[in-house]
């Protein structure tokens, strides 16, 4: 595994307008989003950093469902890691309890896009759909013994809440780097 930052795209992006299959066999767009903030995270199946904060984002959906949208879009090549294909990310939403849509990047545009660099790579959104956070989720990490809770996605979404403007500080995510096609 290639330890990999994020790219820290600019605060203010707006969000590029696109549409993807679900993990389930349909189709997801973002002209399906209403005004609630958005949470985008760039995940897969086999990452252990996914893996570890799979519990929090669970936490995160269940705690903010009435006023947070949540995505998750995988976009690593199936070519160079099939574990990675629809159906095992199918069963990762089932296992994890996500009732929010998990997408797949099949061309992986969206992640060039976002210029999503790893998993987990978090880009949250105001109800404008502008970029107000992107970077760790938390300090944490697989091998820090500490547990995830998402305590910097947490703080930047009070932030949000309370009419402050974006954090000025805001660290790059870290985790494995999205498997480009070959």
């Amino acid at each position: 595994m290639a330890l990999t930052a994020s790219t820290m795209l600019p605060l203010g992006t707006p969000l590029p307008p696109f549409s993807l299959p679900t993990v389930e066999g349909g189709t997801w767009s973002t002209q399906q989003l209403d005004r609630r903030p958005l949470l985008v995270l760039f995940i897969c199946a086999h990452c252990p950093y996914v893996k570890h904060v799979e519990a929090s984002l669970s936490a995160m959906a269940q705690d903010f469902s009435a006023e947070l949208q949540m995505l998750a879009i995988s976009s690593n090549s199936v070519i160079t890691h099939p574990q990675d294909a629809p159906e095992h990310l199918l069963a990762q939403k089932l296992r994890c309890g996500w009732d929010f849509p998990y997408l797949h990047d099949v061309d992986q545009q969206v992640a060039r896009l976002f210029q999503a660099a790893c998993t987990p790579d978090p880009y949250l959104f105001d109800g404008d759909k502008r970029l107000i956070y992107r970077g760790q989720l938390d300090a944490s990490r697989p091998s820090s013994g500490q547990a995830s809770d998402c305590a910097d996605l947490r703080t930047a979404l009070a932030a949000w809440k309370a009419g402050q403007p974006p954090l000025l500080q805001q660290h790059p995510a870290m985790g494995c780097n999205i498997k480009w096609q070959p």
